[in-house]
C-alpha cells in the first residue's frame, strides 16, 4: 500500500475503544515487523504502519545517521516533518481520528516517535518508546505534550544507548508536559516479555 511514495500497513481495528497505534519499526525493519507486537498489545487496534524511508546499505530506516548514535539534526528534523505529513494525510484517507494514535516504537523507530513529539505534537496521543536514544537535545514545547502520556522503555545492559538516555530524554518530554514513565530492565537492546508487559500495562491503564 502507498500513499504519497509512502509503503505502509494499514488495518482497520475490531475495538472501537482500543487505541490506534502507530508502528514505527527498528533499523533493517519493515512495515511488518512489529504487527505481531501490536496484535498482543492491543488487538482490537486500528494500525497504522509505515516503513522507514531512508536506506542505509540496504537497511531501512526512518533518517540517516553520520555514526552510530551520530546524526544530522537538520535530517532528523526534515524527516520527521516528512513522516508527519504522511501520517497526517493517512489519518484522513482512514479515518482514524487526528491525533489519535499512540506510537509504538523500537529503537531508530522510537527516536523518529519521540522527535514526533517533540516537533509535530499535534500527531500523536502518546507513545511507546523502546529502546530510545535522544537524538534532539531541545526540549518539546512547554505545554505542547498536556495530556499525552509516554511509557520509555530500556535495557540497563544496552550497548547502543547510553545509560543516561531514558531519564534525559524523559525530562525533555516533561518539559512538554507530558506525563512519562521510565522503565528499565537488566537486558540489552533486544524486547523481552518484560517490555511487553510494561507496554501492555501502560496501553491499558
Amino acid at each position: 500500500m502507498t500513499l504519497h511514495n509512502h509503503h505502509y500497513h494499514y488495518t482497520i481495528g475490531t475495538d472501537p475503544a482500543a487505541p490506534p497505534l502507530l508502528l514505527l519499526h527498528g533499523t533493517g525493519g519493515n512495515e511488518n515487523d512489529l504487527l505481531p507486537l501490536a496484535r498482543v498489545l492491543s488487538p482490537g487496534s486500528t494500525v497504522l504502519s509505515p516503513r522507514g524511508r531512508v536506506s542505509e546499505r540496504g537497511a531501512n530506516r526512518f533518517f540517516a545517521r553520520l555514526a552510530e548514535g551520530v546524526f544530522d539534526l537538520d535530517e532528523v528534523t526534515r524527516r520527521t516533518h516528512v513522516l508527519a505529513d504522511f501520517v497526517i494525510a493517512a489519518c484522513g484517507e482512514h479515518g482514524i481520528e487526528a491525533g489519535s494514535l499512540i506510537a509504538v516504537g523500537f529503537s531508530n523507530g522510537a527516536n523518529i516517535a519521540a522527535s514526533l513529539l517533540q516537533l509535530r505534537p499535534e500527531v500523536l496521543a502518546g507513545a511507546i518508546l523502546l529502546r530510545p536514544m535522544v537524538v534532539l537535545p531541545d526540549s518539546a514545547p512547554k505545554d505542547s505534550l498536556l495530556g499525552k502520556r509516554v511509557l520509555i522503555a530500556s535495557g540497563t545492559q544496552d550497548p547502543i544507548v547510553p545509560s543516561a538516555h531514558p531519564e534525559k530524554l524523559a525530562d525533555l518530554l516533561r518539559a512538554g508536559g507530558s506525563e512519562v514513565s521510565v522503565q528499565l530492565f537488566p537486558i540489552g537492546h533486544q524486547l523481552t516479555t518484560a517490555d511487553i508487559m510494561a507496554a501492555k500495562d501502560f496501553l491499558g491503564s
